[in-house]
């Protein structure tokens, strides 16, 4: 057939608001379309509620895709290779405990997992800031506020768009964007030990992959951590390519929060 290219570009633009408008109001909004996140927007897709993915990026996946130091192979623990058996990812057994996947057949696969559940995934978009409602005590995190991401790398000053959510999950691993925003802006105190964000410590992977699920918790009214941004957010130790903590940080965020939802 004859292609109109009045009609691909009345189609994308058609079909991408179409997208986005359904997005205005979410039940959550998850910053960083890494592992956990990915898992996580997966999990509460599946169950119904309205999800949508801010990717800063072009690709999805976070570190997950790289491997470890571009050998595009990680690894997962025995606790958590379901997550990929359940998405159909292939993992092989290396050593009692230990399994490797491919790391893009892993990020890909994820991904798809969250879209095909119903997931709005929107890549090429920063969130730059939140939405606050509320005095004192009461305050709490209601929206985000989001921006192009080339906007953003040009340095333009180009005004951003609100979205609202009950729920926020702060996603974007090693970096806290939102939470440093969040704390720097609004002058807040945090539910972690000291009230601010604590930062990321050395590797020792044993540990960092026990707390990462451990410090997976609301740490500010209406705003969650997940993935490594949790136990940055709290002081944990990075665990590197290994990634069974951040998938089963994606479960239980979406476990827990689904249960708020539902009263």
């Amino acid at each position: 057939m004859m292609i109109d290219e009045n009609i691909v570009t009345k189609a994308i633009a058609t079909r991408f608001f179409h997208k986005f408008l359904d997005s205005v109001e979410l039940d959550v909004a998850i910053v960083g379309a890494g592992p956990s996140g990915l898992t996580c927007a997966w999990r509460l897709a599946a169950q119904g509620f309205k999800v949508a993915v801010f990717e800063r990026k072009l690709s999805l996946g976070g570190g997950m895709w790289g491997g470890g130091m571009t050998w595009n192979e990680i690894v997962v623990q025995e606790e958590s290779r379901h997550v990929l058996d359940e998405a159909g990812v292939p993992v092989f057994e290396f050593a009692p405990g230990y399994f490797t996947a491919d790391a893009v057949a892993a990020s890909v696969t994820l991904a798809s997992k969250a879209c095909l559940a119903g997931a709005r995934i929107f890549n090429c978009m920063s969130v730059e800031d939140v939405c606050m409602r509320g005095e004192g005590e009461d305050v709490r995190v209601t929206g985000i506020v989001v921006n192009s991401s080339p906007v953003e790398m040009a340095g333009l000053h180009v005004d951003p768009l609100a979205l609202s959510c009950t729920y926020l999950i702060e996603a974007t691993g090693h970096a806290m964007e939102v939470l440093h925003t969040l704390t720097r802006k609004n002058g807040v105190r945090l539910k972690t030990p000291t009230g601010e964000v604590m930062g990321e410590r050395s590797m020792w992977a044993d540990t960092a992959e026990r707390t990462t699920p451990e410090n997976t918790r609301e740490v500010f009214p209406g705003v969650w951590v997940a993935g490594m941004a949790a136990n940055a957010c709290f002081g944990g130790y990075r665990m590197g390519p290994v990634f069974g903590g951040m998938l089963l940080s994606g479960e239980k965020a979406a476990r827990e929060i689904a249960a708020k939802l539902r009263g």
